[in-house]
């Protein structure tokens, strides 16, 4: 079992995530809608996993066809959705910053999910500071036990969601969802 490690903010994730964009963009931009720095590196200040987790976002299944296509052809091979509807997974590419590679098509609520979670938290500072230490605490009590790790983040990450308008079967699916990727 991998180490849960939690970093405080890094200013280097910003350049990593740009990095990866860079890279990635050339390839898809004429078919997606935009390429998101989603996940807890995106926000400033805010304490995390030292992974930049990126999302692609295209506006239907077809043109998510084209970009798993063309990712293949970039080394980021397809895992496939991973139980999570409308989210597609995919390799690291190599040579790279760690990371999480997504694609999702717009409008489905792994994206929803992870966009209203990094706006929260980008817009209120005390809140990105509350879930930092929740983070960095949950680490250091479950660094071998991601399962545990994830449990114990969901109430406060399902609190920003049920601010923002999610309800609760959409919740309840989140729930599952966050189960189902640790």
């Amino acid at each position: 079992m991998k180490r849960i490690i939690v970093s405080k903010y890094n200013p280097g994730w910003i350049r990593d995530f740009e990095l990866l964009h860079d890279h990635i963009w050339p390839h898809i931009s004429d078919v997606a809608l935009s390429l998101e720095h989603v996940g807890s590196t995106s926000v400033p200040g805010l304490a995390a996993k030292p992974i930049i987790d990126l999302t692609i976002v295209a506006p239907n299944k077809e043109t998510l066809k084209i970009i798993i296509k063309r990712l293949s052809s970039i080394g980021a091979l397809h895992r496939g959705n991973l139980g999570i509807e409308g989210r597609e997974a995919f390799t690291t590419l190599e040579g790279f910053p760690e990371h999480n590679l997504y694609a999702c098509i717009a409008g489905c609520q792994a994206l929803e999910n992870h966009l209203a979670i990094r706006n929260a938290l980008r817009a209120n500072t005390s809140l990105a500071t509350r879930y930092g230490k929740i983070k960095l605490e949950l680490a250091q009590r479950y660094f071998d036990d991601i399962d545990s790790y994830v449990e114990g983040k969901s109430s406060f990450l399902l609190a920003i969601l049920r601010d923002h308008g999610f309800t609760s079967d959409e919740l309840e699916e989140i729930q599952e969802n966050n189960r189902k990727k640790s």
